[in-house]
């Protein structure tokens, strides 16, 4: 990257490994320098949560906001009925309306976290496309709006490219959504001046379309900006764990769960995922980053209670550090861990291990519990478990039991009453 930014925003964005790219690095620099830059990202609300997967670009706009400019969290309650087909093998499945709003209710309070929101000119918005997309007339919008897009080009963009080389269906619903996105960023200029849309650098077609159309029918100039998509350092997609996805809500992913991710970090990813997670001065991250050896550990405990003070608050990263230095460094059970709460009807005459295992997370399926336990990497109160028909009964949760998946996956399981 070889552009010197005079704007904060711009030299934030490059020197902690946030761009990708930019449609034109010195007309975002020069609007940014101007004045406060509306700029906005869009969420699908195809779940309750975002996970750390979106964490980048949450990021990004906290520094937005945090350098003087305006946020903008769009919500897909218009386009979630149609689905990104972005380098996806299959047709997302659909939801019903009710199903969009709960989710998008559920993921603002992650939102709230990062951004400040409000009437204040550099305050967050929290907007929905559905506003303007629920109402379009189909024959107005095909003629003033469809027109402007070339199929011939759009078949050229690589999200749909990919699709079609492998010789999956494109349904013409999924089709639809790179002209609907576009009209997004139309509609957010028009109403509310916003400037930029930034995003993962998969949306890149996405972006310049909307900045096209933009440029077409109201003759303004506007900007995007995309992010690296992110691979850890051994070739896993960000944000996935063996238990699956890394959830920000607390009542998807205890802040125990998301601390220990963060603190499993691979030594090669420390120092870059603490430039894009935390607010550390860069020298920090870098200094923290070069550690090695048992010296590592220390800067991955920081990362950890850095992302989760971010996220659930300092008194949760303080539980989960302490929760984890009980459950290491002692042997305890520690009371902050996932938790299985039995009834004693559920209990009955006894409850065998493979279920309890499964039921608490630990593993997906009783056939993964059985391999876990046949491959020596199960334990209950830190003692291997061999035996996959093992029963638990009501004199053996007595007291709580610890079970763990290898060396850093733990859960409690409680009788209650």
């Amino acid at each position: 990257m070889t552009y010197h930014p005079k704007s904060d925003f711009l030299r934030v964005m490059i020197e902690r490994g946030f761009l990708a790219d930019c449609t034109d690095y010195q007309g975002l620099d020069d609007a940014l320098i101007a004045g406060v830059v509306p700029a906005y990202i869009g969420y699908d609300a195809t779940a309750k949560s975002l996970h750390v997967g979106h964490l980048l670009n949450v990021m990004m706009l906290r520094w937005l906001q945090k350098t003087g400019h305006k946020p903008i969290t769009l919500m897909g309650g218009g386009t979630t009925k149609v689905g990104d087909p972005s380098f996806r093998a299959d047709e997302r499945p659909l939801l019903t309306p009710g199903e969009i709003d709960a989710n998008i209710a559920s993921m603002k309070q992650v939102f709230a976290k990062y951004l400040n929101y409000g009437d204040a000119p550099t305050d967050a918005l929290m907007l929905n496309n559905a506003e303007w997309l629920d109402d379009l007339n189909y024959l107005d919008f095909l003629r003033d709006i469809g027109r402007h897009f070339s199929v011939n080009r759009m078949l050229s963009f690589e999200s749909v490219k990919s699709r079609l080389d492998r010789e999956q269906s494109l349904s013409f619903l999924e089709f639809n959504y790179m002209i609907l996105q576009a009209y997004d960023f139309l509609e957010l200029n028009r109403r509310y001046g916003c400037l930029l849309q930034m995003g993962g650098s998969d949306q890149w077609g996405n972006i310049v379309n909307g900045i096209d159309l933009t440029r077409r029918v109201l003759d303004h100039e506007i900007y995007g900006l995309t992010s690296p998509l992110l691979t850890t350092s051994d070739g896993r997609k960000m944000g996935k764990s063996q238990g699956g996805a890394v959830w920000l809500n607390e009542d998807m992913l205890s802040s125990y769960e998301f601390w220990q991710f963060w603190r499993n970090t691979t030594d090669a990813d420390v120092g870059r995922f603490l430039k894009l997670y935390t607010e550390l001065p860069l020298d920090e991250c870098a200094r923290l980053g070069a550690l090695e050896g048992a010296e590592i550990n220390a800067a991955k405990i920081i990362l950890a209670n850095e992302v989760t003070t971010l996220c659930h608050g300092a008194d949760a990263a303080l539980a989960a550090e302490a929760t984890a230095w009980e459950v290491f460094a002692k042997g305890g059970t520690g009371d902050d861990l996932p938790t299985l709460h039995l009834t004693a009807a559920e209990l009955g005459d006894g409850i065998s291990i493979v279920q309890l295992i499964t039921r608490s997370g630990l593993a997906k399926s009783g056939k993964e519990a059985k391999r876990l336990i046949a491959e020596h990497g199960a334990r209950m109160n830190d003692a291997p478990l061999t035996d996959v028909g093992l029963m638990i009964d009501a004199a053996a949760l007595a007291e709580p039991i610890k079970l763990s998946a290898g060396k850093k996956r733990h859960a409690l399981v409680v009788l209650e009453g």
